[in-house]
């Protein structure tokens, strides 16, 4: 990646900063309005205020994002899509370029894309509000060490985050889960020892959860493919910057098995290995796909 490249990233990363800080307090007024009222329909009403304002966010970043990085986009498996049917996205994460991708190719498309998150990043400066204000679930995951030290807190996290869900029975929602669960380097897929050539073993207990917090919602699963150039650094200033001269995303659409969201993944050994088969053959799908783009590159 050249100086120029750096450059147009820093230009781009500047306009999405500035495009935050307009748009969020509009957000935060919003947010306001519906602490204030509690009724049902302004509830549902003022949400999706919320969510044409984020949408708008998303679309101005676009447009920012493709007049510095002029990116060269083959996008498949888009077509037949619903804004009103709720969706479970999943995708192979190499990169902080991948929410955008994501954004990008999704922004209107389906119901706006919301992400499980870890109870912390509440914290994060401005963000951290306006996903708390749209409802991101935010997630606090007890390990087994404080479960055994506390024992009243043995699922304590999947009720806290199912009630976090419940505001996405009113109207569609599509939500975002990395199955691998972090970034792909060379050095984890090592450690980990993955069957896989591209990807990072998933883990089939995040999905579990997810599927289970939602109660049954999530019948519709978009399994999306990002392929970026194989010489190209994955850097999110490469992306912005056009360092990478053109990305593939193959969306397949699948229907979420009705038992998946039934079983207890923690305590039922037989539904627990049903579950990660299932995943495990999506993930073989998904590695013999990024091989067979790559060798055509």
């Amino acid at each position: 990646m050249n100086n120029w490249h750096k450059i147009r990233g820093c230009l781009a990363l500047l306009g999405i900063v500035l495009n935050t800080l307009i748009l969020c307090p509009v957000l935060y007024f919003f947010v306001l309005l519906r602490l204030l009222l509690r009724f049902d329909k302004a509830q549902v009403a003022l949400s999706k205020v919320l969510v044409f304002i984020a949408e708008t966010w998303i679309g101005i970043n676009n447009t920012i994002i493709a007049l510095s990085s002029r990116i060269r986009w083959t996008v498949s498996g888009m077509d037949s899509l619903d804004r009103d049917q709720w969706y479970l996205v999943t995708c192979n994460h190499q990169s902080w370029a991948d929410i955008l991708v994501l954004q990008r190719i999704s922004n209107r498309r389906i119901p706006f894309l919301k992400f499980f998150l870890k109870q912390e990043l509440i914290k994060v400066p401005v963000l951290g509000l306006a996903w708390w204000g749209l409802d991101f679930p935010f997630m606090k995951r007890y390990t087994k060490e404080e479960i055994a030290k506390n024992p009243g807190l043995k699922g304590k996290d999947l009720e806290t985050t199912r009630k976090a869900c419940e505001k996405f029975a009113y109207f569609p929602t599509s939500v975002m889960n990395f199955f691998e669960g972090t970034r792909f380097t060379q050095t984890k897929h090592d450690k980990q020892q993955s069957p896989y050539r591209y990807l990072l073993k998933p883990k089939a207990g995040g999905a579990a959860f997810t599927l289970g917090a939602m109660s049954g919602h999530l019948r519709n699963l978009l399994d999306v493919t990002i392929i970026y150039p194989p010489e190209a650094p994955r850097s999110l200033l490469a992306y912005l910057g056009g360092a990478m001269k053109n990305v593939e995303v193959v969306v397949t659409q699948r229907v979420v098995p009705g038992w998946a969201s039934e079983g207890d993944y923690e305590q039922d050994p037989a539904f627990r290995e049903r579950f990660q088969q299932w995943i495990g053959e999506l993930w073989e799908e998904k590695d013999a796909l990024i091989a067979s783009r790559l060798e055509q590159q």
